[in-house]
């Protein structure tokens, strides 16, 4: 499927809004079999999946894709302390547990990537298995992750710029699509910069699948995913208890060989982490976006890993 066809197969599937942690999340649920949970990052939604919901049902799986914390149609919680990862790990235990399942497949890209990550050690008997898209594993930093960036890539890096409530959500909630195609988040001049011409739609997503994501982020705005980079910190401080804790459960990571994000975390680090790393996968000419610019390479890969396990 593709383009508006595609946006109408992920209506028709419709969701539910499910009790966890003390919040609502929105959930879609496609399939049956083994349950496969997709956790999504920022500025995206459950619909990221769309490419791997149809493709994993389709396998034999089970999924369920949420909204998180923050997005779409979840709650937004309004205090800034309830979006650090241990919270929202607690979440998809409470998903779990809305849904009766003892454990499922994490698969996380971006935030989600961490969020699932920092699940596999802090409840690894709800994780069968682990898969991170975009965002390795990494241990725990030696300090204040906020402190090393400002020394290392200064105030300008982009997770910085975000760390003042209210200066960033300004910004972004500004131009809804400018913020959707900004193709270079580094650096917070370009936000900031509102002179440049509007960059064209990537190839691998069309008007239709963009008007999608528009219309629920002029809905929501984007505070409630800022509020995860404004718990750097705060995971840091109570994460201290996960220092050295490896991820046993079978993993695997896949990446596009031009994505930012691996340029400033090493990939080297993950084998301290990973016990069991079942797979390693950089994408030739692969960005960011990995999961919609290459959907069926990530298909494959997750059908087989989720095979596998």
């Amino acid at each position: 499927m593709r383009g508006r066809e595609l946006v109408e197969g992920w209506k028709r599937l419709g969701s539910a809004s499910v009790a966890a942690n003390g919040i609502e999340l929105q959930v879609v649920e496609h399939g049956t079999g083994l349950p496969v949970v997709f956790c999504h990052g920022f500025p995206e939604l459950g619909f990221s999946w769309r490419h791997q919901v149809f493709a994993l049902a389709d396998a034999g799986f089970r999924t369920l894709t949420p909204d998180m914390r923050g997005y779409g149609g979840s709650a937004r919680p309004e205090r800034i302390d309830q979006y650090d990862m241990l919270t929202v790990c607690g979440d998809l235990v409470g998903l779990l547990d809305a849904y009766g399942l003892e454990d499922a497949i994490f698969v996380g890209h971006d935030w989600g990537a961490s969020v699932v990550w920092h699940l596999a050690r802090e409840y690894p008997e709800r994780v069968r298995a682990v898969a991170g898209l975009s965002v390795p594993a990494t241990p725990r930093s030696s300090g204040p992750p906020t402190a090393i960036m400002r020394s290392r890539l200064g105030e300008d890096f982009y997770m910085i710029w975000f760390q003042e409530p209210g200066v960033a959500d300004e910004v972004l909630d500004a131009d809804v699509r400018r913020t959707l195609l900004q193709d270079d988040i580094l650096s917070a001049q370009n936000f900031l910069d509102t002179r440049k011409p509007l960059p064209p739609l990537p190839e691998w997503l069309t008007p239709a699948e963009f008007d999608y994501y528009v219309e629920a982020f002029t809905a929501t705005g984007f505070t409630g995913g800022l509020n995860y980079y404004r718990n750097l910190d705060r995971t840091w401080e109570r994460t201290a208890h996960l220092e050295g804790v490896k991820i046993g459960q079978p993993a695997l990571f896949i990446a596009g060989s031009t994505d930012p994000v691996i340029r400033f975390t090493p990939l080297q680090k993950m084998s301290a982490l990973l016990s069991d790393l079942r797979g390693s996968i950089i994408l030739d000419g692969a960005g960011h976006w990995i999961q919609q610019q290459r959907p069926e390479e990530v298909n494959a890969a997750l059908i087989d890993f989720a095979r596998g396990v």
